[in-house]
């Protein structure tokens, strides 16, 4: 289990405009997923499975030429302050669309033709950002289970909070702030795989903020790679 703190003392949890949140990442947590991760960032709480690739029973999903994933996004409903009503909803489809859009570039499918891989994304506890770490999670996942990649995808968003442009917003400044930009990337290439932005920046403050929100996914990828090791490290 792999941890990231800082000291700095600038935003109302202490932290420097260019820090994200305390990070942990444990991967292979499920023992009858094929794989699995949990991730905590802030007051974030995630647990991913995934199973496959597997024939599929919705055989009008299948394709002949190679392999699908189909993501399914949920939050808990106590994982919020007030109480969610249990089940999908239109925000839980819209992220479960964007996570498999954002994680279906790395993954190397051709070689599983009329196969399905399932993402199952929980969310125990939310604070802001779980999209980003939702992807995150999902793909330590996607690697634990074996799933030829071309590389992790890691997701990290910026924003402006206070005419300042922040990196791994918190709740209060998703809520409170001026405009939020989340990104998921995959590093070794620098291919952007998802890029949304909400709210007003000026040119210069969105590239400010994207090159922000990349360096940060650069210093969550470690993380990924590290939690990787450590658990292929015990076996």
């Amino acid at each position: 289990m792999i941890l990231i703190t800082s000291n700095d003392k600038k935003r109302d949890d202490d932290r420097a405009f260019d820090d994200i949140r305390p990070l942990k990442i444990e991967a292979g947590v499920l023992e009858r997923a094929d794989g699995s991760a949990y991730l905590e960032v802030g007051g974030n709480k995630i647990l991913v499975a995934v199973y496959g690739p597997r024939e599929s029973y919705i055989r009008r999903l299948l394709r002949p030429d190679t392999g699908v994933i189909r993501c399914k996004y949920n939050m808990a409903p106590f994982s919020v302050d007030d109480r969610k009503r249990p089940g999908h909803d239109r925000r839980s489809t819209e992220i479960s669309k964007i996570t498999a859009e954002a994680l279906r570039p790395s993954l190397m499918l051709e070689g599983f033709p009329r196969s399905m891989v399932d993402i199952f994304i929980e969310v125990i506890e939310a604070e802001g950002g779980t999209r980003c770490a939702g992807i995150t999670a999902a793909s330590v996942a996607l690697a634990d289970a074996g799933i030829p990649m071309r590389d992790l995808v890691v997701g990290c968003a910026a924003g402006k909070v206070d005419d300042e442009i922040v990196l791994d917003l918190s709740e209060k400044e998703d809520k409170e702030g001026q405009a939020d930009v989340p990104i998921a990337i995959m590093p070794r290439t620098g291919d952007i795989t998802l890029l949304q932005s909400d709210g007003n920046l000026t040119e210069e403050e969105f590239e400010k903020a994207l090159d922000l929100a990349i360096e940060g996914c650069k210093e969550v990828n470690k993380v990924q790679i590290e939690a990787l090791k450590e658990k292929y490290a015990k076996e």
